[in-house]
C-alpha cells in the first residue's frame, strides 16, 4: 500500500514538471495526459485485482 502511494506521487510529480517545464504543443500535453491517466488507472485496477494483467506478450 505504501509502495502504491509512493509511485503515485511520483508519477504525479513527473507529469507536473513535464506539463510546467517541457515546452510543448497543448494538443500533445492534453494526449500525455490522457495516457499517463489511462495507463495508472490500469495499474492501479490490476495492483488490487479488479482486472487481470493485460501485459503484453
Amino acid at each position: 500500500m505504501i509502495f502504491t502511494l509512493i509511485s503515485l506521487v511520483i508519477i504525479g510529480l513527473l507529469l507536473w514538471l513535464v506539463n510546467n517545464y517541457i515546452p510543448m504543443d497543448s494538443k500533445i500535453k492534453s494526449i500525455l495526459n490522457v495516457i499517463v491517466v489511462i495507463a495508472v488507472m490500469v495499474w492501479l485496477l490490476q495492483a488490487f485485482g479488479l482486472i487481470g494483467g493485460v501485459g503484453l506478450r
